[in-house]
């Protein structure tokens, strides 16, 4: 595909170990997480597809996972945040 971009992030703290990513036009394509619970990954995978990064890290940023300062979303939020962070450095 034209103009997407895959990234991959590594997680801290969540059982999902790695995200991939396929972005285009800052919207999300397509996601695939290694490890951590299946059903509730699969879930994110389904809702996220075709949203927009912003609306993304808005819904996920700050979720935690029982008594862990993280959690699978809030891992996928961070990784954008950071996808964004680098886009902006390389077009400034």
């Amino acid at each position: 595909m034209e103009n997407t971009e895959i990234i991959e992030y590594q997680t801290t703290g969540t059982c999902c170990q790695l995200i991939k990513l396929a972005i285009k036009d800052n919207k999300i394509l397509d996601s695939e997480f290694y490890g951590g619970c299946s059903g509730n990954l699969q879930g994110i995978k389904s809702l996220i597809k075709g949203m927009s990064i912003d609306d993304v890290i808005s819904k996920l940023s700050g979720i935690l996972c029982g008594p862990k300062p993280t959690s699978c979303p809030d891992q996928l939020a961070k990784c954008l945040v950071e996808y964004k962070n680098k886009k902006q450095a390389l077009n400034a």
